[in-house]
C-alpha cells in the first residue's frame, strides 16, 4: 500500500502544496474552491460527497458519480523585515506555483438498504517554504511536507432523512528539512499513516439540512535520513525521524434552500492545531551530547485550537450553477515559536464559481479562490519585525460524469 501510494502521489504530481491555517488544505475540489469549502450540509449531486461528508451520498441519485479535477495554486513571496537575532534583514521567500489533481467517486445504491460507497484521493495538507536570504536559510533554506490521502468511505442509510458514514484515512506523506549556516541540516524522509472519519447527514425537510463530519488526526512519522553539518566536517550521516500531526478537525454545518432555488449554508470548524507541540528529530545512531543542543533539542511549537467560519450560496438554475464563498481563518501558530518555515498569519478568503450541465451524464465547473493574509508584526527570542504579504490564488477545473 505504502508503494502504491508513493507511486499515486509522483503519477499525481501532488508535490509541495499550500497552507491555509496551518498546513492543512480545506479546497480539494472545484465545488469546494467556489464555496471555500462550505460544502459540509449541502450538496448539489457531486462526487465530492465522499470527502465533504460521505453520509450525504445516501442523499445522491441512484447512479455513480464521478469527478476529476484540477486545481492550481499559486503562492506569493513572504516578506519579512526586521532583525533576526539581533541582525537586521530584508528579505523573502520565493513565489511558488502547483498543479494539484484530485479524484472522488460516489457508487449507486448497493441493495436494499441503500448503501453507497465512496474513495476520494486528495491532497488534504501540504507546505513549502523557501528562503534565499542569509536569515531565513540559517532555519528554512527549504521546509517541504508533502501530503497525499487515499479516503475510501461507506455510508449508511439510517432512515429517509438521516445517513450515517465511516471513513479510512490512509495518509502517504513525505518531507524535507534543509538548513544551510555555520550548522546545517539536510533530512528527508516518508511513511504511510492511518487515520478515520466520521460523518453524520440530517434533512428533516426538503429545504433544511445539517452536516457533522469528524476527521482524526494522523500523526505523519517521516522516517528517512539525515545529513549534520558543522562548517565543512560532516558530524552525522545516517537514519533519523520526526512526527509532525495532520490535526483532527470537526465540521459543524447548516443548510437552507429557498423556493428561488438559492442555498446558504454556514459551517463552523474546529481544528485540533493544539497537538503540535514540538517538533522533535530523533537520530538512530546518538549523536555526540556537544552537538545535541545544536541537533537534538526539541524545538517548542505549542500550536494552538483554531476556528473557522465559512459561507457558501449556491444558485441553481436550468443548466448552470452559480456558487461563491467567504471564509474567516485564523492562524494556530503563536507568537512565541513563529518562524521562517512557516510564516502563517490570520487570512480572510474569498471565491466564486460554477458548474454547467453539458448533458444528462456530464457537467464542467471552473472556479477560483483568493486568501488575503494580514501582515504580522512578531517579537520573540529570535524574531523582532513584520512578515507581510504571501496571499494565495487557487484555481480549479473539474468534469463529473454520471453513469
Amino acid at each position: 500500500m505504502k508503494n502504491l501510494l508513493k507511486l499515486t502521489s509522483i503519477s499525481l504530481i501532488a508535490t509541495t502544496a499550500i497552507y491555509a491555517g496551518g498546513y492543512k488544505i480545506p479546497e480539494t475540489s472545484t465545488n469546494a474552491v467556489a464555496l471555500g469549502a462550505a460544502n459540509i450540509a449541502h450538496n448539489h449531486n457531486n462526487a465530492d460527497a465522499a470527502y465533504y461528508n460521505p453520509a450525504k451520498m445516501i442523499f445522491m441519485t441512484d447512479e455513480n458519480h464521478i469527478e476529476a479535477d484540477l486545481m492550481y495554486i499559486g503562492l506569493e513571496k513572504v516578506k519579512y523585515k526586521g532583525t533576526v537575532h539581533g541582525t537586521a534583514t530584508d528579505e523573502s521567500s520565493q513565489s511558488e506555483d502547483f498543479i494539484i489533481p484530485t479524484l472522488h467517486y460516489v457508487s449507486g445504491a448497493l441493495g436494499e438498504n441503500g448503501v453507497r460507497v465512496g474513495l476520494s484521493i486528495v491532497v488534504p495538507g501540504g507546505l513549502s517554504k523557501r528562503w534565499n536570504g542569509k536569515q531565513g536559510i540559517q532555519t528554512a533554506k527549504e521546509f517541504t511536507l508533502e501530503v497525499l490521502e487515499v479516503n475510501p468511505t461507506i455510508a449508511l442509510k439510517l432512515s429517509d432523512t438521516l445517513g450515517l458514514a465511516v471513513g479510512l484515512r490512509a495518509v502517504y506523506s513525505s518531507g524535507i528539512v534543509k538548513s544551510s549556516a555555520a550548522i546545517s541540516r539536510d533530512m528527508n524522509g516518508d511513511n504511510l499513516n492511518i487515520g478515520y472519519n466520521l460523518a453524520v447527514a440530517y434533512k428533516p425537510m426538503k429545504a433544511l439540512e445539517f452536516g457533522i463530519t469528524y476527521r482524526s488526526k494522523v500523526n505523519l512519522n517521516e522516517q528517512g535520513s539525515a545529513k549534520l553539518d558543522i562548517g565543512n566536517a560532516r558530524v552525522y550521516d545516517g537514519g533519523a525521524s520526526v512526527s509532525v500531526p495532520l490535526p483532527a478537525a470537526l465540521n459543524i454545518a447548516v443548510a437552507y434552500t429557498f423556493e428561488s432555488a438559492t442555498t446558504i449554508e454556514l459551517v463552523y470548524e474546529k481544528t485540533y492545531w493544539s497537538a503540535y507541540k514540538t517538533l522533535d528529530f530523533n537520530y538512530i545512531s546518538p549523536i555526540s551530547p556537544i552537538l545535541v543542543p545544536y541537533f537534538d533539542n526539541p524545538i517548542e511549537k505549542k500550536w494552538h485550537d483554531t476556528n473557522t467560519f465559512r459561507l457558501g450560496l449556491t444558485q441553481v438554475f436550468d443548466n448552470v450553477t452559480m456558487m461563491a464563498g467567504l471564509v474567516i481563518d485564523e492562524s494556530p501558530i503563536p507568537n512565541k515559536t513563529i518562524g521562517f518555515e512557516l510564516p502563517d498569519t490570520d487570512s480572510t478568503a474569498v471565491s466564486l464559481g460554477g458548474r454547467y450541465k453539458i448533458n444528462e451524464r456530464v457537467d464542467a465547473g471552473l472556479s477560483v479562490l483568493y486568501s488575503i493574509h494580514k501582515d504580522r508584526t512578531v517579537h520573540n527570542s529570535s524574531l523582532n519585525g513584520e512578515f507581510s504579504d504571501g496571499n494565495i490564488l487557487i484555481v480549479s477545473a473539474g468534469l463529473g460524469y454520471k453513469f
